[in-house]
């Protein structure tokens, strides 16, 4: 598995000083808060330095960040180390405040002080453009640098149930100094920590596949934190600044990984108050060697469901606060403090490395995006990532997980009416240079075709404009008048598809089992039509059209095999990395007798007799196939029977159909070939081809356009009285019946631009829908029971476009 981005990272500056004690006491922490900061942050400005950088070359500072190798980091520079103060006087001052407090349960008022000179954290991911995606099973070898010893750990013997009779205790006497005292001792440093979660101190647990970190007692003691005494939780803040405070030696060592991973934990850092802290926190860490970040990644798998849920939504909503701050006083300037959002989505890079390595995963990858992006301005994102993507420029199009579908939709669509637009202006320039007469009709692909010879019209009239696929679409019915405005571009789409997957046809294989098509494997002298499939896929894409198509998963993760078409035609294209998982979406009953070849406890050689070599039908004939060099002598065993099955697979869908979908792929990348389809994911492709399967019948009635009738009417009532009540499966036939797919777009129920319409015909007959124009037309029934009986059978009973 494959990290999205290479971690290479450089911390290249310190954490800023602290100006000193002295400051005005900040406001009363309330009970289930933290401690609230009021923090200016100060960016690297030599002309606010004077007196006051004399005076902090006095004072003492934190060892810098240990930089990956120049190598690993992509060759970003690391930055001058700056010079600070700790919060030494800070402390003090907390201490000061606490020689004067008789009763623990009294909250103490805690401030931190001003921070000056942050600098600029480095870019922390090489350009997305490169697929360059470290693996984190295989680390280079100079990332590998020998462990360093371990320190030895204080003793702590507090169990589980220990602690939780202290806090039962503290609730019950309202004397909370022992739960006091373990939380200030247990968050004081890193070694602490260490000692009270470690599993066992006794053993170094150096491997990616323990953390050694007693999860139940970290659970518990953080679900206690929150109902604690507030001068408790300042403790505890305290104690996590002290630890960032440490005077780093060398590289860290994995206690200090098991520390960073029991901080990231805390609830405490959903508070906006704690940001500052909670900052330079995920600042470490995203400056951590990549095989550190190896470590973290493959730990953080072992993490529950719901807890990290909690650690991603409490990363989004750092992110989502520090560009769109409910109160921009809380936060220091976001010039002063460019590296806030970097470090966050750096970390969030590595949750989301570690969600990937698991299947099913541990959560959805939609749960990763943030709609707060979709305000921001995408295309000078996606603008800044290509021109400035593997330099010292951040841009979250280097991490494309963090950004939804619709955001990524409105990249595509404005990146594809830019080369629109740039195609158009370069054929109008054209054609005044050879002072030639401009033609409207030069702005735009136009396709005419006769309906009687569709595919082979389509075929030719594509292949002979192929400098014009990226033109806006406009088709045209020969012998039929009428202007295109979207109506006549989308029923090309229908019939096309219709036709061209139709199963005498012979180009797809309609696989029931799987209700989905595939791709014929019997050879052919020409592929051209593939290629029109698939240029018809990317104008789908190119044009914001929902096609009714039923391909796989596997489908478009072949189409992004690679994303950019190799500038080498001798490179293999639409091959990638198959399992079995991936025939079950296609093939369920075959992977099912593969799956049962796997798992069989029997002598496999003598109860199978297999060998490597397969056998296919072909127009009545079969056709013997070698899995490998003289394969049919060498027999299936125990002991190599997932290479068979490996192999196996491999055959289905990367070779036996190789020509037919490198065609298809060219097709599509003819058409829709952009850097922005880097940052798709092979079900995101899917959903911008196909639309989303989620229904909301709400949204729908909500959007709904009338012609002949008012939303009050009374038919119109009884209409989506009866929809709303309907089935899933009802209400899927509905939207195919009226829209020609059941699938939704991308922008929702909104974007189908849906339309009910009054039928002046005798309430006899059936609803009829025009699907050209997601339009119903509605004859006006008496009553809901005639309605529901006529609408069912309409539904039931329609023609559909795509499937057989």
């Amino acid at each position: 598995m494959s990290l999205h981005n290479s971690p290479a990272a450089t911390a290249a500056a310190d954490l800023p000083p602290g100006p000193g004690a002295g400051l005005p006491p900040g406001p009363e922490l309330t009970q289930g808060s933290a401690v609230p900061l009021s923090i200016e942050e100060g960016g690297e400005d030599e002309e606010e330095e004077g007196e006051e950088g004399k005076k902090e070359k006095e004072q003492e500072k934190l060892s810098p960040i240990p930089s990956v190798s120049s190598a690993a980091a992509g060759g970003l520079e690391r930055g001058a180390k700056n010079q600070f103060s700790t919060f030494s006087n800070f402390i003090t001052t907390i201490n000061q405040k606490k020689e004067g407090i008789g009763n623990r349960n009294s909250p103490s008022q805690l401030v931190i002080p001003d921070i000056k000179n942050v600098r600029d954290l480095p870019p922390i991911c090489l350009d997305v453009r490169q697929k360059q995606r470290i693996s984190i099973d295989t680390l280079p070898q100079e990332l590998k640098a020998p462990i360093p010893s371990e320190p030895s750990l204080p003793i702590r013997t507090k169990t589980v149930k220990d602690f939780q009779d202290d806090v039962e205790k503290a609730k019950s006497s309202g004397d909370w100094k022992a739960v006091h005292d373990f939380y200030s001792t247990t968050f004081d440093s890193f070694l602490e920590i260490n000692a009270a979660f470690k599993k066992d101190i006794s053993s170094p647990f150096n491997t990616i596949e323990d953390s050694g970190i007693n999860a139940k007692f970290v659970n518990v003691v953080y679900d206690a934190l929150l109902n604690t005494p507030q001068d408790v939780q300042k403790s505890v803040l305290k104690g996590i600044i002290n630890g960032l405070l440490q005077e780093w030696k060398g590289p860290r060592t994995k206690d200090d990984l098991r520390a960073y991973c029991i901080l990231l934990q805390n609830p405490q850092f959903s508070n906006t108050s704690t940001y500052v802290i909670y900052a330079h926190l995920l600042r470490q860490i995203a400056a951590l060697t990549e095989a550190d970040h190896h470590f973290l990644v493959h730990w953080s798998k072992k993490i529950s469901q719901r807890r990290f849920k909690q650690l991603v939504d409490r990363l989004l909503q750092f992110i989502s606060l520090r560009l769109f701050p409910a109160k921009p006083e809380e936060f220091p300037p976001m010039v002063k403090c460019t590296w806030w959002i970097p470090s966050a989505t750096k970390v969030l890079a590595l949750f989301n490395a570690a969600n990937s390595l698991i299947t099913p995963p541990i959560i959805s990858y939609t749960e990763f995006y943030n709609s707060t992006l979709d305000h921001i301005d995408l295309m000078e994102e996606y603008h800044n990532w290509r021109c400035y993507g593997n330099s010292h420029r951040f841009s979250f199009c280097q991490y494309p997980f963090i950004i939804s579908i619709a955001a990524k939709k409105v990249i595509i669509q404005r990146d594809s009416e830019q080369q629109m637009i740039s195609i158009a202006r370069q054929s109008l320039v054209d054609k005044v240079s050879r002072r030639q007469k401009p033609d409207m009709n030069m702005l735009f692909l136009n396709v005419k075709v006769r309906r009687t010879h569709l595919v082979s019209d389509s075929l030719d009239e594509l292949a002979r404009k192929r400098a014009d696929l990226k033109k806006k679409l406009k088709v045209t019915f020969v012998g039929e008048a009428g202007l295109d405005m979207g109506g006549l571009t989308k029923e090309w789409f229908l019939l096309l598809i219709r036709q061209i997957f139709h199963p005498d046809y012979g180009m797809f294989t309609y696989h029931k089992d799987s209700h989905c098509h595939w791709f014929s494997s019997f050879k052919c002298d020409n592929y051209s039509e593939f290629r029109l499939v698939g240029a018809l896929m990317g104008l789908a894409v190119y044009n914001s059209i929902t096609l009714d198509i039923r391909f796989p998963l596997c489908c478009y993760k072949k189409l992004l095999s690679p994303p950019i078409v190799p500038c080498n035609h001798n490179t293999l294209v639409g091959i990638c990395d198959v399992t079995l998982d991936d025939l079950f979406q296609i093939m369920p009953e075959l992977a099912h007798g593969l799956s049962e070849l796997l798992s069989y406890e029997g002598n496999v050689e003598e109860d199978f007799y297999s060998t490597f070599q397969v056998f296919q039908e072909e127009f009545g004939v079969i056709k013997s196939y070698n899995l490998k060099p003289n394969g049919d002598k060498i027999p299936v065993t125990n002991q190599n029977r997932k290479e068979y099955v490996k192999l196996y697979v491999d055959f289905l869908l990367n070779k036996t159909i190789y020509k037919q979908f490198s065609a298809f792929y060219y097709g599509f990348h003819s058409v829709c070939a952009s850097y922005a389809l880097l940052l798709l994911r092979p079900e995101e492709v899917e959903i911008l081809v196909c639309g989303s399967p989620e229904l909301d019948m709400s949204a729908l009635q909500r959007s709904t356009q009338y012609e002949g009738y008012q939303k009050t009417d009374l038919t119109i009532r009884y209409f989506w009285d009866v929809v709303l009540g309907f089935s899933l499966d009802l209400q899927k036939k509905l939207l195919h019946f009226a829209t020609g797919s059941d699938r939704v777009p991308v922008g929702g129920m909104a974007d189908l631009n849906f339309k009910i319409s009054k039928s002046e015909t005798s309430t006899s007959w059936l609803p009829v829908a025009h699907t050209c124009f997601n339009q119903l037309c509605l004859p006006p029934y008496k009553n809901k029971k005639e309605l529901k009986q006529k609408l069912i059978i309409g539904i039931s009973n329609a023609e559909g476009f795509g499937l057989e």
